[in-house]
């Protein structure tokens, strides 16, 4: 018996008594590996930048949220964030991304016309006409700014009806 107690103390010499855990996992398995640093590649940025272009919203609002773990404060993920929920009709995560936005980027084109288009999404007309308009006075040569307007213009004289209310056709 003996010997076996010997045998046990020098391997935990050897391994380290921090080597031992009560879920089997070493000391290795379980130590925290994230990577605090700058992150030099910004393929999540891209990634989700490409799969919101190809209309995958669902996957490009996970990548720019997992692009958001890497680099917290980047407005371009916050951005894309808020459109992709936009697009989901999450309008309380990207209400939350706008506001962290607005005192970063609130007087840029980008962030005129997103959110503007956000409350078009909404239904909040005369909001969405605020933020186009001023998006619009910017940079008056702007496509987007330009087409946001158009499509306020022929949002207004759209009908609107209840849910439901083509049921019976």
């Amino acid at each position: 018996m003996l010997g076996v107690a010997v045998l046990f103390l020098a391997s935990c010499a050897e391994l380290g008594i921090g080597e031992f855990s009560s879920f089997s996992d070493g000391s290795r398995a379980v130590k925290d590996t994230a990577n605090r640093d700058y992150y030099p590649d910004d393929q999540l940025l891209v990634s989700a930048k490409a799969q919101f272009r190809e209309r995958n919203f669902g996957r490009s609002y996970r990548l720019f949220k997992e692009a958001l773990d890497v680099v917290p404060e980047d407005p371009a993920a916050w951005l894309g964030y808020a459109a992709s929920a936009d697009m989901l009709r999450r309008f309380d995560k990207a209400e939350f991304a706008y506001k962290k936005l607005q005192p970063v980027i609130g007087n840029r084109i980008e962030f005129l016309n997103n959110y503007g288009y956000s409350h078009l999404l909404r239904g909040n007309l005369r909001v969405a006409r605020q933020y186009f308009i001023r998006a619009y006075e910017l940079d008056p040569q702007n496509e987007t700014a330009a087409n946001n307007l158009e499509l306020l213009r022929n949002s207004v004289n759209y009908p609107k009806r209840a849910p439901g209310g083509l049921r019976g056709i």
